[in-house]
């Protein structure tokens, strides 16, 4: 299977944004955002580190979404593809055959987002 990764994340983005807005769930988006922004500010492991870590959680769970954002936001604070590489291989033991299907789209969305900030450069 084959995604358009930097695409996923633009229409996610807008469906995301729409959620946000929906009568009744603006106080929970709000404290999710707030929940997010606490959990990857510098502290003992650096935000890279910790998207890092969001891309195993999401390969090991099987979300789509999840390793889009994730390996977007890894790339943007510099991850390297070794470190991805390291960094699957603890979510294929955590999540067993799955994550391995699971991985290989981490592998592709993060060369995807690696080649538009390379060009962007």
């Amino acid at each position: 299977m084959i995604f358009d990764w930097p695409e996923t994340t633009h229409k996610l983005s807008a469906q995301l944004r729409d959620l946000r807005s929906g009568n009744g769930v603006v106080d929970v988006m709000k404290a999710f955002a707030g929940m997010a922004q606490n959990a990857t500010k510098p502290g003992v492991l650096d935000p890279k580190t910790k998207e890092l870590m969001a891309v195993a959680i999401g390969v090991a769970t099987r979300c789509d979404d999840c390793i889009a954002f994730h390996a977007k936001a890894a790339v943007n604070l510099g991850a390297t593809h070794d470190e991805l590489m390291e960094t699957l291989g603890l979510a294929i033991y955590m999540g067993a055959g799955p994550s391995v299907m699971y991985a290989s789209h981490a592998v592709q969305a993060f060369n995807q987002f690696a080649a538009a900030k390379a060009a962007a450069e």
